[in-house]
């Protein structure tokens, strides 16, 4: 029975009775940040959300984040989130990596075990998150859009083009040159390409002459290979009828195997033709019109070593592919998540963390060319476009309830005032595209150090979009010490901060904008947390004893 009693007073437990052996004292020795007298004033403090005016602020939300298997076994964190908030969050159990399996299944049976559970207890629970790009299940993402694989036992496997512009949609004709009888060689105009859209190259010749007298020509630093095999494709189209040759040739004294020579329409029409070469030193594809008078037209140009062992064939999807498929797999997610949960979850980050932090933080965060990333990471964005968040929104809004209320959420936004100006235009721009942000969450993962001033500006930013405003993650560290080297003197600057904080939102949000606050570390992080670990971020310490940092809490909350 050690320390059952002391827990359930500093957490605000009534406790009926404590049995013990006879004559054996209660064991109270866990960690303090403070002298005993004042550990005794603080334990004399009711529960959080007993400070709070609910009758005046029925639909504020006092939130605390907790882990869905910690919830459901109903141990002390249980009692201590139900005793003093009204509202949870799941830090992990809700999110994509937490649902979906490697085959792209979900499993649900442990948030519905949580929503029960929750339900039963009278408490909220805050939906985080629906699209985000960390814990995510990556391996069953990027499966989805992998190459298509055609093994060589099927046919002759072709290599990766040569071609470095072929298709033009640079809007530049980089990497062809030409030559002869006055001919131009130049991009065409947006949307001349096959098929009606992007580029292609025009190659115009003002006269008949020998056929190898205008010429256009793409120059390889690597030669093609002797006795090997290689497959061109392109599109043509004239503006009258004719014919034109190709072939691949080496530059001193050009000799040259050729394609052969292709006819000409006035329509698009492809072209494949196959060539092996006779010599190690043919360095150039060369198309020769000079007996064609007109302009010529070309595009999808693309020639491919045929891999003489066979082996396998990549396709890689194209971009458009990606994104419906993609597109389809968050559909798939949110559909899944919100018909679990519709019933219960009124409230969501509906997109988590877009905004880049460096060089621009107007600009939306990326995995292009990370180096690093986790193996639970997936950016949407890359795949989606600026879209991905209208997207979700929508989603969120077609699945869920009509009511439900949706968030963004970011963190950083009171040091980069740059970053929360960059947040709220996006939510701007996702408005503009037809969704509906209701809210904006700022995560407010902190310190004693922080600027005041900037998180004034912050509010006054947020409370000017007329949004609802959620702090929504708020943890506060002692500036950046780890828990024992923190002094009495620096948890009161702490729990100062914590009031500080909490004061100002009450200050400058608007009441009708107030949604809510969530306490993100209720207590303070072990040294083997991946989150702040060995930080004394907590209102309570690791062993379930109040800090100054919950009166800082408390006296921010009375009377609101």
């Amino acid at each position: 029975m050690k320390n059952i009693y002391k827990i359930a007073l500093i957490i605000g437990i009534p406790v009926l009775s404590v049995s013990c052996k006879k004559h054996e004292a209660l064991d109270f020795s866990v960690e303090k940040p403070t002298s005993i007298a004042a550990q005794e004033q603080i334990d004399a403090y009711n529960a959080l959300k007993s400070y709070f005016n609910w009758s005046a602020n029925p639909n504020f939300k006092l939130g605390v984040a907790t882990s869905l298997t910690e919830y459901n076994n109903k141990g002390v964190l249980y009692r201590l989130a139900n005793s003093n908030f009204n509202q949870i969050v799941i830090g992990y159990e809700m999110k994509h990596g937490a649902i979906v399996k490697d085959d792209g299944s979900m499993d649900f049976d442990n948030v519905k075990k949580l929503l029960e559970n929750a339900k039963n207890s009278n408490m909220e629970v805050y939906g985080h998150t629906l699209c985000w790009h960390a814990n995510q299940n990556a391996k069953y993402l990027n499966s989805l859009i992998a190459p298509t694989v055609i093994k060589g036992t099927s046919g002759p496997a072709l290599e990766d083009n040569l071609i470095s512009n072929g298709d033009f949609e640079s809007g530049n004709i980089s990497g062809w040159f030409g030559w002869g009888n006055s001919s131009v060689r130049e991009v065409s105009a947006k949307g001349d390409g096959y098929g009606g859209t992007g580029y292609a190259l025009n190659m115009s010749n003002p006269k008949v002459v020998n056929s190898w007298e205008a010429q256009t020509a793409m120059d390889f630093t690597t030669p093609f290979q002797n006795a090997s095999t290689y497959k061109l494709s392109f599109y043509v189209k004239g503006s009258v009828a004719g014919a034109a040759s190709v072939a691949a040739q080496e530059t001193k004294s050009y000799g040259a195997d050729d394609f052969g020579s292709f006819n000409i329409s006035t329509d698009w029409k492809l072209v494949q033709l196959e060539k092996t070469i006779t010599a190690g030193d043919r360095t150039r594809l060369v198309f020769s019109f000079g007996a064609y008078a007109g302009k010529i037209s070309m595009d999808k140009i693309s020639i491919n070593r045929v891999n003489p062992n066979g082996g396998d064939k990549i396709i890689e999807k194209t971009a458009d592919e990606k994104k419906a498929i993609l597109t389809a797999a968050l559909d798939k997610w949110i559909a899944g998540m919100l018909a679990v949960s519709k019933a219960s979850v009124k409230a969501w980050d509906v997109v988590n963390e877009p905004m880049s932090d460096w060089p621009d933080p107007s600009l939306l965060k990326t995995g292009v060319g990370k180096t690093n990333i986790a193996a639970d990471e997936f950016y949407w964005q890359d795949y989606l476009g600026k879209d991905y968040a209208v997207t979700a929104f929508k989603l969120a809004r077609q699945y869920g309830n009509a009511t439900d209320i949706h968030f963004i959420n970011d963190y950083g936004l009171e040091s980069s005032l740059d970053k929360c100006r960059g947040l709220i235009e996006y939510v701007k721009y996702i408005e503009s595209k037809g969704a509906k942000v209701d809210g904006i969450g700022t995560q407010m993962h902190m310190g004693t150090e922080n600027d005041k001033t900037k998180i004034v500006e912050m509010f006054k930013l947020l409370a000017a979009t007329g949004k609802l405003i959620k702090i929504s993650e708020l943890d506060l560290g002692v500036s950046n010490k780890k828990t024992a080297a923190v002094t009495q003197e620096e948890y009161k600057a702490q729990a100062d901060m914590y009031k500080y904080v909490i004061d100002k939102y009450f200050e400058i949000i608007p009441p009708a904008q107030r949604y809510g606050i969530t306490i993100w570390s209720p207590l303070d992080s072990p040294a083997s947390s991946f989150w702040r670990p060995d930080e004394p971020i907590g209102l309570w310490t690791g062993g379930f004893v109040r800090k100054p940092a919950y009166v800082g809490v408390a006296e921010a909350l009375k009377g609101k």
